[in-house]
């Protein structure tokens, strides 16, 4: 699997997380917006942002281009 697929699989399974607690309801509206936090779903985001940027690096990178 290359690095790029690895990535998006990963992302996908925080996606899959994230809705996990939303529809249990398992957080607030502030640990919605809580980038900072040590909740399960402000350590995911951070993650998922990581993950995130790390795929657009990739991306650019196999183009050429730069951001």
């Amino acid at each position: 699997m290359s690095e790029k697929q690895e990535i998006i699989k990963q992302m996908l399974e925080l996606q899959r997380q994230f809705i996990e607690l939303e529809q249990g309801g398992k957080f607030s509206a502030e640990d919605y917006y809580d980038t900072e936090g040590e909740s399960e779903l402000a350590k995911n985001k951070r993650a998922y942002d990581e993950l995130a940027t790390k795929l657009v690096d990739l991306a650019h990178e196999e183009k050429g281009s730069h951001r």
